[in-house]
């Protein structure tokens, strides 16, 4: 919004720039051509004004998401679901089976393993997998992640010690198993 009341909303999108791209949609009762212009040039990816409908939100919020993995992985992922072995990630569904049978991810597990498949086949730093999943300010402490990654093998892999889908690259990160062509 760009009334917040310590600092205003064109600020913290500006701020927000500096080191992220995620997507910034403008949610305020500001509608003027000029106010809409300033939001959209400080960096927000969409500018809406009150009132609106929570199925337009959802809407642009989805639109927002998809041009940001456009922009990530040069592809829309929407398009084509991944696929290596057995393994099928559809991402317009957020489902994940294995030899045709589900597998459920919490909601970490997903995001995970969606952005290490929607960049198959390169390492993906621990660094960029921490900041992705849990934020910019967040601990750069691999523990967390290794916890999760040893669940998602559980999971995934027929046997996690001998991994087909997700390799660990020692001392770098994780790279998800290039898509069948």
């Amino acid at each position: 919004d760009i009334m917040l009341p310590k600092l205003d909303g064109l600020s913290v999108c500006q701020q927000i720039r500096e080191f992220s791209d995620v997507p910034i949609i403008m949610l305020t009762a500001k509608g003027d051509d000029m106010d809409k212009i300033l939001g959209l040039e400080y960096g927000a990816d969409d500018y809406i004004t009150k009132p609106f409908g929570n199925s337009e939100l959802l809407a642009r919020i989805r639109t927002a998401l998809r041009h940001t993995m456009q922009h990530q992985t040069g592809s829309d992922p929407l398009l084509h679901p991944y696929h290596h072995g057995g393994l099928t990630i559809d991402f317009e569904k957020r489902l994940v089976t294995r030899d045709e049978t589900d597998i459920h991810l919490t909601q970490n597990e997903y995001k995970i393993v969606a952005l290490l498949a929607q960049n198959s086949g390169r390492v993906l730093t621990y660094d960029k997998l921490i900041e992705y999943v849990w934020g910019p300010y967040s601990e750069n402490d691999n523990t967390s992640l290794r916890v999760h990654m040893a669940n998602i093998r559980r999971k995934l892999e027929p046997n996690p010690a001998e991994p087909i889908y997700l390799f660990t690259e020692i001392g770098v990160g994780y790279r998800m198993a290039e898509e069948d062509t």
